[in-house]
Parts: C-alpha cells; structure tokens; sequence
C-alpha cells in the first residue's frame, strides 16, 4: 500500500500570532514539550501535543538551527511539524543579559497568593529556558 498524501521531506512550520518564523525542510526535529522533550524524523506518528518554554531544534544535513519558542502546541500530520507558539526567538539573537537579569528580579521576589506564585513561576522557568537556549547556540 503506498501513501499518497504524504511526501518523502520533512517540513517545520513555525507561528506566532504576529508572523510565520520559519517554514524549512528538516531531517529531524526536537521540540520542548511540557512534559519533557520530543523528537520528530520523516513518517512519525501523527499526533499533537503542548509545548513548554525551551529550545526547537531543527536538523538539516549537518546544520542545526536553534530557537526558543514559549509554549504554545506542535501537531505533526503528513510530515509536517507545525508549531504554534507565542514567541519563537532564533537562540542566538536571544539578549542573555536581558534573561538573567529577569531571572534574578523574578528570584528575588516574594509571591503573595497562588496567582502570584504561577506568575513568579513561569517567569522563572521562562528566564531559564532562555538562557539554555542561547549557551546550546554557541
């Protein structure tokens, strides 16, 4: 049986609400998922999940580009991997001065209330992903 609807290269589609970041054939891609890391090559398994704060990594013969997305979620269908994400940054362009100084204001704030505590949170695990990206980028 063979398939008809999917073609023999991978492709990586990346979206902001603002603008399309990337669309690039891939030979694998490693995607940060909330609960961990996944790994995408030709003919995976259709399927979509919810992305974390972390690095996208995208395999093309013997380059690797890497950015940062922030959350957001990947469906991968017909070897395509389309990523919906809030912000993707290429690692490299990422301010790390910027990042640790958010890091070190958000560790150094007190959270009164529940809210406050997710907002301290999230600050913090963004501010840290950030900064992984941008030290695997060099």
């Amino acid at each position: 049986m063979s398939e008809t609807t999917s073609t023999d290269v991978l492709r990586c589609v990346v979206v902001t609400p603002e603008e399309t970041v990337l669309e690039t054939e891939a030979d694998f891609v490693a995607l940060p998922l909330f609960d961990g890391e996944l790994g995408v090559a030709k003919h995976h398994s259709p399927m979509i999940g919810r992305l974390g704060y972390g690095e996208l990594r995208i395999r093309q013969g013997a380059e690797t580009t890497r950015h940062y997305v922030e959350g957001g979620f990947v469906q991968v269908t017909d070897n395509v991997v389309s990523v919906l994400t809030n912000r993707a940054i290429k690692a490299d362009s990422i301010d790390t001065t910027a990042a640790q100084q958010q890091l070190d204001s958000a560790l150094g704030q007190t959270a009164a209330g529940d809210e406050q505590l997710a907002i301290r949170d999230r600050t913090v695990a963004q501010s840290r992903a950030q900064l992984r990206a941008a030290r695997q980028s060099k």
